[in-house]
């Protein structure tokens, strides 16, 4: 009896995340819209955001319930006269920065593109030091030598 409580109580708390993966997709999320210049928009706009599940697809590549749901989302919006970046802006506010592949530079997100910057200065000047002072001093050499 105590080695099944503990098993029960682990398959009970998984029976709601299997109950997800059961819900039929949303309908928008593998049928295109009937405008072509709509689904264009939609799915350029799909192929700039991250899957939050898969980390390294686009919702418009991903076969994940929650990369369906965000197609839909966005095919949605479209489809009712908004435009991608309100609708980009409306993923951004609602999972964050790292939904979109396009980064903006914000107050917390520009010490991100500033410190590569700074590390190509800092080897940019340790190589200019180290070969400057070799082709310097090796002139020098020659240069005496010449004087001889």
């Amino acid at each position: 009896m105590k080695r099944v409580l503990p098993l029960l109580a682990i398959v009970s708390l998984s029976l709601p995340l299997a109950a997800q993966d059961d819900l039929p997709p949303a309908p928008y999320a593998y049928t295109q819209l009937e405008d072509p210049a709509q689904e264009a928009e939609a799915v350029a706009l799909m192929e700039s955001l991250r899957c939050l599940k898969c980390q390294s697809q686009s919702i418009a590549d991903s076969d994940a319930p929650m990369a369906g749901d965000m197609r839909h989302q966005v095919r949605t919006r479209i489809a009712a006269g908004q435009e991608p970046e309100e609708i980009r802006q409306w993923l951004i506010d609602r999972y964050g920065d790292y939904v979109s592949y396009a980064p903006r530079v914000t107050s917390s997100t520009w010490p991100l593109f500033a410190i590569p910057l700074l590390l190509l200065l800092v080897a940019g000047a340790i190589l200019w030091r180290r070969i400057g002072r070799k082709s310097v001093g090796g002139l020098d050499q020659i240069l005496d030598e010449g004087d001889d």
